[in-house]
């Protein structure tokens, strides 16, 4: 990735001496910075905006005199007609307070952009476009906005108060019952529906989203990605990577913002349903990038997999939902509702098994690196069966060697695609895997013809599968052996040669060339990957919330 423009950068420094000065309570020289930068002139007003509103993200002391304190009288300050008593939490762009309304003495909700941050033009968009969402939607199970309106140029939302806490808090301190994540689910399915119904699309429907409150009652909450479709069908959205990985729908992972709808909320609401009865997302990895992949190509482990208890009904929904392609999800999230309410009253529900093919495609999906190495030996056995059985070309000691090896390999690979499911062995498992491909394969090689064998072109190959795994170190791992393990191959080659390689080529330029080849390849995938988990870290700082 290229380094950004130094005009940039040395715009990023006044902005940054700017802000330093005012917090220091001096009067920086703001119209000597506009003479020599007048694009920045908006930045300034949202950073002296901002400066303001200090109070918001730390409260004032008892006897500070802070030159710029807007705010009088309890708790946080105040702004307007509200009066802020607690703060509740932060998000990646907004904070919420706990806040009493004084003309109508009532708590409400009051939500602002980060004070400790830029109000940059997205986040200002996402305000507005969260308020004309909210306010288009009177439902007893959605959060409303009683006001939006500015104070000293800072948005914030004035929202209904629900006392109680979001669902990833009740599901980081276990998960609910079947019963009662079944009832919930059905609940903001319903209140989705209603939504949708309005021309709006949540895009950002996860367990943080979703306050419950001392009744079990949920409100769905956070309209800052939600994405507006008028009459005529055009919709404001940014066409960007924006969401939460792990409940992204594939279409909206992939950044297809014209793919993006209802449905997307449907998959959504099965990834809830999902995490609350396995206490955990149908996809999470390491980072952004690894959780977008499995959500794109993988297929979820089945939640019975991971708790026999649970319902194949139940499963079976779900799956419906986390379907890839949107037109094989529920209808609408009404259907889902419907489907649940059918499961929790004993009635048939509309979600089938899918059938024979369908499963062993899925689960390809979701094992696909062994899947790939069965398929691979699975026709490496049939070959070598023709050739023993059919063809005779091969002896019976040959024959069983290359068996041995085979089942060998199928028996391991089995094994650590278990290992890859445990957090503590993952990692572990991948580069085992890697060194037992080369090895196995040097072993093959090595009971055929060596180096002079036609099979050489399988080290390149492992290079490349390694780079499926998207980890650097391994590919240079995978690569670096196969290395070694070719040029011992080259050394008995030309040290101990058998009858069968007597006739082959034996300039010395053929394996050079080969290993020149191979730490080439091994190279430009390791960059690629390097490459792309750069793009994965500098757009999960500016596109994911």
């Amino acid at each position: 990735m290229t380094d950004s423009d130094p005009t940039d950068q040395q715009r990023f420094a006044v902005l940054e001496d700017y802000v330093e000065q005012l917090q220091q309570g001096l009067e920086p020289d703001r119209a000597a910075v506009l003479r020599q930068y007048p694009e920045l002139a908006s930045a300034l007003e949202c950073v002296e905006a901002l400066e303001n509103l200090v109070p918001l993200a730390a409260p004032p002391q008892p006897g500070s005199d802070h030159p710029h304190s807007l705010f009088a009288g309890e708790g946080y300050g105040e702004i307007g007609d509200f009066v802020l008593l607690a703060e509740l939490g932060r998000g990646g762009m907004g904070v919420v307070y706990k806040a009493r309304q004084k003309s109508l003495d009532r708590l409400v909700a009051i939500k602002i952009i980060q004070g400790s941050h830029l109000a940059s033009p997205e986040q200002v968009r996402r305000f507005g476009i969260e308020a004309k969402a909210a306010a288009q939607v009177q439902h007893p199970h959605v959060v409303s906005i009683y006001e939006a309106g500015r104070f000293n140029g800072q948005p914030y939302l004035a929202m209904t108060y629900v006392e109680g806490v979001d669902l990833a808090t009740l599901v980081a301190t276990g998960r609910l019952d079947m019963d009662a994540a079944v009832r919930l689910v059905m609940t903001v399915a319903r209140a989705v529906e209603h939504m949708h119904r309005h021309g709006i699309v949540h895009r950002d429907l996860k367990p943080s989203n979703i306050l419950v409150d001392a009744d079990g009652k949920p409100y769905i909450t956070d309209f800052g990605l939600a994405k507006l479709v008028d009459a005529d069908g055009d919709q404001t959205a940014t066409g960007l990577i924006a969401g939460t990985p792990s409940y992204m729908a594939p279409e909206q992972a992939a950044g297809k913002a014209d793919r993006v709808g209802p449905a997307t909320d449907v998959y959504a609401l099965g990834a809830i349903l999902y995490t609350l009865l396995t206490g955990r997302p149908p996809f999470r990895a390491d980072s952004p990038l690894d959780t977008i992949v499995q959500v794109l190509e993988r297929e979820p482990v089945h939640p019975r997999a991971i708790d026999r208890r649970i319902s194949r009904t139940l499963e079976l929904i779900c799956l419906k939902c986390l379907e890839k392609n949107p037109a094989r999800r529920y209808a609408s999230a009404g259907a889902l509702a419907d489907d649940l309410e059918r499961y929790a009253t004993g009635e048939p529900v509309a979600a089938q098994s899918p059938r024979l093919h369908e499963r062993i495609w899925r689960w390809a999906r979701r094992a696909p690196a062994l899947a790939s190495h069965l398929a691979v030996l699975g026709a490496f056995l049939t070959v070598e069966f023709v050739n023993y059985y059919g063809l005779h070309v091969v002896d019976a000691q040959f024959n069983y060697a290359m068996l041995t090896i085979a089942s060998i390999w199928i028996v391991a690979c089995c094994v650590l695609q278990g290992l890859l499911h445990l957090p503590r062995w993952s990692n572990a498992a991948r580069f085992a895997w890697g060194g037992l491909d080369v090895i196995l394969y040097t072993l093959v090689m090595r009971l055929a013809d060596g180096a002079a064998s036609p099979l050489v072109v399988g080290y390149p190959m492992l290079i490349v599968g390694a780079g499926l795994w998207f980890r650097v170190r391994l590919v240079w791992f995978v690569t670096l052996l196969s290395l070694a393990s070719y040029l011992a191959l080259v050394i008995e080659f030309y040290l101990q040669p058998t009858e069968s390689q007597q006739d082959f080529d034996r300039a010395y330029d053929r394996p050079v060339f080969f290993v020149i080849t191979m730490l080439a390849l091994g190279a430009v995938v390791a960059y690629q990957i390097a490459r792309v988990r750069a793009l994965s870290r500098y757009y999960e700082a500016r596109l994911l919330p």
